[in-house]
């Protein structure tokens, strides 16, 4: 075992034993920033367009329902620092309540009826959980796909957890 790896195992276990997260990345051939050099070197080819930089996320992703997403984005920041920031408001406001939150983090993994929804502790009533489902439906955030199912988009489902992850303490 090379020192790194013998280094992650042992913060892993430290922090097992601790009753804490150990912090992850993947472990990758390319260093640390391999997404990020091979993401500037795109921007370095787009010239002019590229010059201010820019943003990129992706993310490979299998959920507990063994469905398996891949998916990336990356904008330019001048298009991003030009655009009206207002209008994502609605998409950030419908993540902006816990209990939304959680209906997600269940649709993720599996529950997908408003029935199933309903079982769960401390997510209210039906009536509000319908409520929850209508905020997400109508911010793009869920599809409702029939008879009272829901799903997150598959172009929504790495964004989601980038949000997510970004939110982070």
């Amino acid at each position: 075992m090379e020192m790194e790896e013998r280094f992650t195992e042992l913060e892993r276990r430290i922090a097992a034993l601790e009753g804490m997260e150990a912090p992850t990345r993947p472990e990758t051939a390319g260093g640390d920033f391999w997404a990020l050099e091979g993401f500037k070197a795109e921007l370095a080819e787009a010239g002019p367009r590229g010059a201010d930089g820019g943003v990129l996320f992706t993310g490979s992703v299998r959920l507990p329902t063994e469905e398996r997403y891949e998916w990336q984005f990356g904008a330019f920041t001048e298009r991003l620092l030009d655009e009206d920031w207002a209008e994502t408001a609605d998409s950030f406001a419908a993540l902006g309540h816990p209990v939304r939150l959680r209906l997600l983090r269940e649709i993720l993994g599996g529950r997908r009826t408003a029935a199933e929804l309903a079982e769960l502790p401390e997510t209210g009533t039906t009536g509000q959980i319908y409520h929850h489902l209508r905020q997400l439906t109508g911010a793009g955030w869920l599809h409702a796909s029939g008879r009272g199912r829901y799903e997150v988009p598959a172009a929504r489902v790495v964004p989601l957890l980038v949000a997510f992850t970004a939110a982070r303490p």
